[in-house]
């Protein structure tokens, strides 16, 4: 029985004997269609090569793409665990065709490969092609041998696929498996076709007409191929199983579930286990490739993934993180297909463990929650949507969590109200919001980029060029030209100023021109990818569309944005060469006085990790090596050793920028591709000083650094105070650690010390103090200043000399009151000690207070009414 990795091999290794380049899977986020979340099938990464904006060195390509259906237009999440074969993340097996062979080869490779290679049985195999497509028919009768009635012709846009509304399209056939009349269900097209008997395993596209508009169509000069095959349900039908979750690669998960949780593999939480190895593939790529949890877009999506399977481990009675203990299986089973896997292990383990951890505390409130709304509905009713939002908005349980949760009870969600309630709460922001007419602003660019082109950046090899204006942009609207004093925006035909990107800043400077045009940029933006803008001032002259001008850049400011840029390259590598290979960036700001750069690490940077960090940058600094760029395909920078950022995308040709001496089989100790701007040599730079780390978001961690000047006036600043400090404790900057740490010592000695005696006065002369109230003795003291921390120990103290009755006693430290009441064993059925401690409370401003019947505390923000506090108890006594 072949495995799937065994399968896998098989197809790639079938096409590339038959002249396919074998073509690594693409990451599961897009790199060129913004218009999907997640890449859903083979042929997303050949995209622009169908649509003719992209060509590659071949005209033939297989793949193993991964793919991820859980958001937008194509999301199973729902159905995952439930079904045999939904998943959120699965391998598309595929072979294309640009422009080379058509449906003839197209149909006798699949012939080939399933009943020669992978030997299955022709008789079970059925085909459909689309109602028009006679071709496609008759090759399937020629080369196939198939008879007319196992080829079934589909009317509908099931058998036709489009890209879109426009661009390429053609009629698609799809190749079936018939499991027998054992199972249930009819062929393709029927009314019985939704039944598990026949199987689609694979799909041919071809690619043979334009359309544009829609409906009309003409023939493709170069007809193309474009087919797609799940890897897990073909691997069921080789296996001999009908279920996908039943082939090995899942089955293996499955069995890491059950033994991790201690509950069946097939028992009552078979559900369960299905969506955590499911969730546990998607939730793993995604984060190997550059996704991290969050509230937001793609962050989202895979939180939503993650929740879910953590709630079905908590269903199961799991109590500790359970999908972080399953990586290594799935290592096991897929690392070697996918190495980014093993490189982002410890990412994925600890990025798993920690949203488990903060998910637990979520979820057990949420479900509280929702057990007590489902209580007053009626049998099998729908939770109202605005209780479906409630919980959402104000308890932060996702909706999607309470209709699975709801699913086991036969109950739904009304998800129309729930929506309605949504949009009713956007509508009050959109209300509260002024609006700013950013949106119409906007519009602007696209409009000048269409009639002016892209802008052309010459600030690589120049930071001045004469130029020529060709828009001018004021109040958001074009104008023709600009006097003294307007604020306007700038679009030259090329320009030296860096537009900000790449976390950047853009460059400022001056713009000038005949008859004393002087304008002051204060800051240069690019909109659309490429049409650079320059913001600022008109301080003399007038600027006219089609006048020539200079324009130059402030020569300092880039000079110190270069060195914060270059730096960042440095400190990216030596952050990864100690951390691991798991530190991405996930943002950057290179301005002339900082640099901010937020790396994706799942804990705080220790201080001996952020000390070796900067010791590592300064030392390429100091190494004084050139900085030298080249331009080459991308795939020509990887193999160099170039770091891509994750997200960015990429052109034919890239821009690898280099730094510090050759490391090994590497030319380069950094080597990134990357747009900015950089100094010549690393001792450009100066001075690397590291400020400050923080977290940002889950996972995210932020570095806050200087260079150059700004990095020597940190020291310089840092001296200034260590030598206050040492004048001030009289001793050498050398000693002050050894100063400060015998001063410290002192005064924890003098807090015991003081503490000691507060206790010797605060239970002195217990007897005077000792009042009868109500029948009951009392003893209730303002210690002042003693700290708040000392009541319950001096009380407990004071209870013991007293016996029978009633402690109250009240610290003002700080200004504000603090109260704690106990009172004794015998005492309690008549007085509890939390009412008596909330009556002292709103005498002294607080609210409420808490405790056990015989020892309670609260505060208040008004230490100066301590005397009220205790005259409210001793009232609560006498009543």
């Amino acid at each position: 029985m072949p495995s799937s990795n065994d399968i896998r091999a098989a197809f790639l290794d079938f096409f590339a004997r038959n002249g396919h380049q074998v073509v690594e899977s693409s990451p599961l986020v897009p790199r060129n269609d913004p218009s999907l979340l997640f890449t859903n099938s083979g042929m997303v990464q050949f995209k622009n090569v169908f649509t003719g904006q992209e060509t590659r060195p071949y005209r033939r390509a297989t793949t193993a793409q991964k793919c991820v259906r859980a958001g937008g237009k194509h999301n199973d999440l729902d159905n995952v665990g439930y079904t045999a074969r939904h998943h959120t993340f699965f391998e598309m097996l595929g072979n294309f065709s640009f422009g080379d062979y058509f449906k003839d080869v197209a149909i006798e490779l699949a012939w080939t490969l399933i009943t020669r290679d992978f030997a299955l049985p022709p008789e079970r195999l059925l085909v459909t092609v689309y109602s028009e497509d006679d071709d496609a028919a008759m090759l399937w009768r020629k080369i196939a041998g198939l008879p007319e009635h196992r080829i079934i012709r589909i009317p509908t846009s099931d058998n036709f696929w489009r890209m879109g509304d426009t661009g390429p399209c053609g009629p698609c056939s799809e190749i079936f498996y018939d499991h027998g009349d054992s199972v249930p269900g009819g062929p393709p097209g029927s009314a019985d076709a939704d039944g598990d008997r026949f199987i689609e395993i694979w799909n041919l596209v071809f690619m043979q007409f334009e359309e544009d508009p829609p409906g009309e169509r003409r023939p493709l000069p170069r007809p193309s191929i474009d087919t797609g095959m799940g890897l897990e349900r073909f691997a069921a039908i080789l296996q001999g199983k009908h279920d996908n979750y039943d082939t090995d690669t899942l089955r293996a998960l499955i069995l890491a579930s059950a033994e991790a949780s201690g509950q069946a593999p097939d028992g009552p939480h078979k559900v369960s286990h299905r969506v955590i190895a499911d969730h546990l593939r998607s939730s793993a790529f995604l984060i190997a490739d550059g996704v991290l949890p969050s509230n937001e877009g793609r962050g989202y999506v895979l939180r939503r993934i993650m929740r879910r399977a953590m709630r079905h481990a908590h269903q199961m009675g799991v109590d500790r993180p359970l999908l972080c203990r399953l990586v290594p299986a799935l290592l096991r089973q897929m690392g070697l297909a996918y190495p980014e896997l093993g490189r982002a292990e410890v990412l994925i383990e600890e990025t798993l463990a920690l949203e488990e951890t903060r998910f637990a505390a979520m979820l057990e409130r949420g479900l509280h929650l929702l057990a007590e709304a489902v209580a007053d509905l009626p049998a099998g009713a729908a939770l109202p949507g605005e209780v479906a939002f409630r919980l959402y908005d104000t308890y932060g349980f996702p909706v999607d969590l309470t209709a699975d949760a709801l699913r086991e009870q036969g109950r739904s969600v009304d998800l129309a109200g729930f929506e309605a309630a949504m949009a009713s709460q956007r509508a009050r922001a959109r209300a509260a919001w002024a609006g700013s007419g950013e949106a119409a602003t906007e519009r602007v660019w696209f409009e000048l980029r269409e009639k002016i082109g892209a802008s052309e950046f010459l600030g690589y090899a120049t930071e001045a060029a004469d130029a020529t204006i060709l828009a001018l942009v004021a109040d958001g609207a074009p104008v023709a030209e600009a006097k003294p004093g307007a604020e306007v925006a700038v679009i030259l035909n090329q320009t030296p100023f860096y537009g900000e990107s790449g976390g950047q800043v853009g460059d400022s400077g001056e713009i000038t021109g005949a008859e004393g045009l002087r304008i002051l940029v204060t800051d240069t933006q690019k909109k659309l990818g490429d049409l650079f803008v320059h913001l600022g001032r008109i301080e003399a002259g007038t600027a006219r569309v089609g006048a020539a001008v200079h324009a130059e850049i402030d020569h300092d400011r880039r000079r110190a944005i270069r060195a914060a840029h270059s730096a960042t390259h440095l400190l990216h590598e030596a952050l990864r060469r100690r951390l691991g290979s798991h530190v991405t960036q996930k943002g950057s700001l290179n301005a002339p006085d900082r640099l901010r750069f937020d790396i994706s690490h799942p804990r705080p940077l220790s201080a001996e990790d952020l000390a070796t960090v900067e010791a590592e940058v300064n030392a390429r600094i100091r190494e004084n090596s050139a900085v030298t760029t080249r331009l080459m395909t991308p795939a020509a920078a990887v193999e160099l050793g170039a770091m891509a950022l994750f997200g960015e995308k990429y052109g034919d040709e890239v821009r690898v920028v280099m730094m510090g001496a050759p490391d090994g089989n590497k030319p380069a100790w950094s080597i990134e591709l990357c747009g900015g701007t950089h100094v010549g040599r690393t001792g450009d730079i100066g001075l690397f000083r590291i400020e400050a780390e923080s977290a940002v978001g889950a996972g995210v961690r932020r570095i806050e650094a200087a260079t150059g000047a700004g990095a020597m006036a940190l020291v310089a600043e840092n001296d200034r105070r260590l030598a206050a400090a040492a004048a001030a404790l009289r001793t050498h900057p050398a000693d002050l650690p050894a100063r400060v740490q015998a001063l410290l010592e002192d005064r924890r000695r003098l807090e015991g010390e003081i503490s000691a005696l507060q206790r010797k006065l605060a239970t002195g002369g217990t007897e005077a103090a000792i009042e009868e109230v109500g029948g009951v003795k009392l003893a209730a003291r303002n210690l002042g200043e003693v700290a708040a921390r000392e009541l319950k120990s001096l009380a407990d103290a004071i209870q013991k000399q007293l016996g029978s009755g009633v402690v109250a006693l009240v610290s003002t430290a700080d200004g504000k009151a603090s109260i704690v009441v106990g009172v004794s064993p015998d005492l309690t059925a008549r007085f509890n000690a939390v009412d008596l401690v909330r009556a002292a409370s709103e005498a002294v401003g607080g609210k409420g207070g808490g405790g056990r019947p015989d020892l309670a505390q609260a505060g208040g923000p008004d230490g100066s009414r301590a005397e009220a506090a205790l005259a409210a108890i001793r009232t609560r006594l006498a009543a």
